[in-house]
């Protein structure tokens, strides 16, 4: 096998974790295939005929390309109306895609992400490396050009941060479904009483409908506010509700099949809904569009 093979095929067999790095320093599955493209070109141009551990060589990689790119979006979120969620990954169906479950098993939730983006790119790339794959403090400091003290500052100011803000949900799949089952009955009969069954007290509604939309708004939080603008303005959408599994919760795909006009997240924790994550925008919606299995 010639070199270029031999990087073609080490490559694809990292790829799965190189993903999953990406995905979740960036929320967004085609930012994070760039990312990925740029850390090929960077090992077709290296020698990596030193490397002993090509796998934390290729992580360290994404790592710095996931920064930068991380940095300069930055600065063109400071305007952004509304809440800007992850493009979600999601899946459809009962079964048959043993891939597609896989990545939907090791995905994060969008409440998540959503702290995940009040983080500086240096708290989130220390947070993420090591906190969720476990590279050592050592490893990451050189990436963020901070010292090894320093760098553990960093993630442990976002540990804080995340362990704060949020919400840790239910395991069970099955009762989530029926938690957002009883949303979807209560929405689609008008049952402003039985929402307020179903919502936590505190509940947290956002919305993502794209940078350029007017129809973007600022969080909701509160049951029966978020009970009103469910029966305002979800009302007539909650009858063309499909079940779906998003970012590995309980959610729901608006739309025909292979042309989502909205992905909806459902964080459920007690038994209750304490955040409902609305995702509207077109671009996002092609995305998800690609990954969700009928």
């Amino acid at each position: 096998m010639d070199g270029r093979n031999w990087q073609v095929e080490r490559f694809e067999e990292h790829r799965p974790h190189l993903q999953a790095v990406a995905y979740r320093m960036l929320g967004s599955v085609t930012e994070a295939e760039d990312a990925l493209q740029e850390a090929w070109v960077r090992l077709s141009r290296a020698d990596t005929d030193a490397v002993d551990n090509l796998a934390g060589w290729l992580t360290t990689v994404v790592g710095r390309v996931c920064l930068d790119m991380l940095r300069a979006r930055r600065s063109r979120r400071e305007d952004y109306v509304g809440t800007w969620l992850p493009e979600p990954i999601v899946f459809e169906g009962e079964g048959g895609d043993p891939a597609g479950e896989a990545l939907l098993a090791d995905s994060v939730g969008l409440a998540l992400f959503v702290v995940l983006e009040t983080l500086t790119p240096a708290e989130r790339l220390a947070f993420v490396l090591h906190d969720m794959f476990g590279v050592p403090f050592e490893e990451i400091a050189p990436i963020v050009g901070r010292s090894t003290a320093a760098t553990r500052q960093l993630a442990s100011r976002a540990r804080r941060r995340v362990q704060g803000a949020a919400p840790t949900s239910d395991v069970d799949l099955r009762r989530q479904r029926e938690v957002v089952d009883a949303f979807l009955a209560a929405s689609r009969a008008g049952d402003f009483e039985a929402l307020l069954e179903v919502l936590d007290p505190e509940v947290v509604f956002r919305a993502d409908a794209g940078v350029e939309s007017l129809l973007a708004r600022p969080p909701i939080s509160g049951a029966a506010e978020v009970a009103r603008q469910v029966l305002a303005r979800g009302m007539r959408f909650a009858p063309f509700a499909r079940h779906a599994i998003v970012n590995g919760a309980a959610g729901v795909v608006v739309g025909q099949p292979g042309h989502p006009v909205a992905v909806v997240g459902f964080t459920v924790a007690r038994s209750r809904i304490v955040a409902i994550d609305l995702i509207t925008d077109p671009g996002k919606l092609r995305g998800a569009a690609e990954l969700i299995r009928s």
